[in-house]
């Protein structure tokens, strides 16, 4: 069923960006906000805005009855989730499900399945995908010691409901590891409300790659081709890009038939995200999980494919099915995102709240902004840091590259303190300019070691 009007339940820019997308194609929009951003750009965009809860999102954001309320009370058909927050939650799909809206992104079960690592191997295998040699969920600290043994050192304990770096941690060795399971089951159960662990053989030289897909929920899927997420930070993205250049051919080639081999397979709907750990010194890839929702990234696609993944989300929730056929799609230059967070490097990257005194970005062909702020919004210290994204597009790597370093160069900021120096460093450096990096570059040759800890 179309949806004529939409509730976005997030906040940034990906509600600016969602709410741009719904406007083109016709679709009135209702923003839920909490009272910390009842005067921002993104509800003075949309068609209507309403107040959900006080600034703490477990009032506003996270609280699922009170966004349905709002959505139902407004006369909204259909709910987009954005990312973060309920995203990936699938109780929030579900509830829709029940009170007849259109949830813009997987269904419930899905949702569930994939929001479990352990839960998501599983699927991966039934379906042929190959996955790093691992565990299932483990007991105590124990069977992680033994599990250890067998798979060879170093190796990852990770939170099968996990996300974002959280219950993971790294051993090279038997000393320390009992302390890292018990540290990585508290840590677990407090993000997560879930203690249970895993273990995976750890990749030296790995490279964080990932296949952007589109599925109908009925077994078609389409790829829109990869992205190269290989510069994190305690396991958060920092730079992202797309293509990958760091693969050979033929194996990209693989790594899209596996993506869309597990999506099929799943009979996904929506846009999702099939992420894969590249081993460089192997040359081979495994699987390590799906993002059930759209990506923070996802811009970079955007831009060398010249499709608009929020309207292709739209139509696949509503029953149009997959707007575009495998063998129409062309994938045109390179693009990079440098994520702009309201962060200190220089202090450990402690978060910046504050007030933007100037908020001067660049301009210019290939040079895209996704951001919600402007000169005197205040940055509140609530929510991620996150504060905008930009990105470039040029005909070539090392094209895109430049035009980086001088969007970057042009963009005046004052007021908080951003990432966006580091970026500028990192984008400059020449293991980057070479795609001489690993998951572990920043933190081995940038960071300083009381950072990495």
């Amino acid at each position: 069923m179309a949806v004529s009007r939409l509730f976005v339940a997030n906040r940034g820019e990906i509600a600016l960006r969602v709410i741009r997308t719904a406007k083109r194609l016709g679709i009135e929009t209702v923003l839920g906000v909490s009272a910390a951003d009842k005067d921002g750009l993104p509800a003075q965009m949309a068609d209507r805005a309403v107040v959900l809860g006080p600034a703490p999102a477990k009032d506003s954001y996270l609280d699922v009855n009170l966004i349905l309320h709002a959505a139902l009370a407004t006369g909204c058909d259909g709910l987009h989730p954005g990312y973060g927050f309920l995203s990936e939650k699938p109780d929030l799909s579900r509830r829709c499900a029940e009170e007849g809206l259109t949830f813009i992104g997987p269904r419930p079960e899905t949702i569930e399945t994939m929001g479990d690592k352990l839960s998501a191997i599983a699927v991966a295998r039934a379906a042929g995908v190959k996955t790093v040699p691992g565990t299932d969920d483990l007991p105590d600290a124990r069977a992680a010691a033994e599990a250890a043994e067998d798979l060879g050192y170093p190796v990852v304990i990770k939170a099968s409901a996990g996300g974002g770096g959280k219950g993971m941690f790294l051993a090279r060795s038997p000393d320390g590891l009992e302390t890292a399971f018990i540290e990585a089951t508290r840590e677990a159960e407090a993000a997560f409300g879930d203690g249970r662990l895993y273990i995976e053989r750890f990749v030296e030289r790995a490279r964080h790659v990932e296949v952007q897909v589109i599925g109908d929920g009925e077994g078609n899927v389409v790829h829109f081709g990869d992205r190269d997420c290989s510069v994190q930070r305690r396991y958060q993205k920092l730079i992202e890009e797309a293509p990958v250049t760091a693969m050979p051919a033929a194996l990209r080639e693989a790594l899209w038939h596996s993506a869309v081999t597990l999506c099929a397979h799943a009979r996904y709907r929506g846009a999702g995200t099939v992420e894969f750990l590249y081993d460089v010194t192997r040359e081979d890839f495994y699987f390590i999980e799906v993002n059930s929702r759209i990506q923070v990234e996802h811009p970079v696609t955007e831009e060398i494919t010249g499709h608009d993944l929020i309207e292709h989300q739209i139509s696949a929730a509503s029953g149009g099915g997959i707007a575009v056929a495998q063998d129409a799609l062309t994938f045109t230059g390179h693009a990079i995102e440098a994520r702009i967070n309201a962060e200190d490097p220089e202090a450990g990257f402690r978060p910046a709240p504050g007030r933007l005194t100037a908020w001067h970005p660049p301009a210019g062909p290939g040079i895209r902004l996704d951001s919600h702020m402007r000169p005197g919004d205040l940055v509140p210290p609530f929510y991620d840091s996150m504060v905008g994204k930009l990105i470039v597009r040029g005909e070539s790597r090392e094209a895109a590259i430049e035009a980086m370093l001088r969007a970057i160069g042009d963009f005046r900021i004052d007021g908080i303190a951003t990432t966006l120096p580091l970026a500028a460093r990192i984008i400059a450096h020449p293991d980057f300019r070479s795609n001489d990096i690993t998951t572990r570059w920043l933190e081995d040759r940038l960071l300083p070691p009381a950072d990495v800890a």
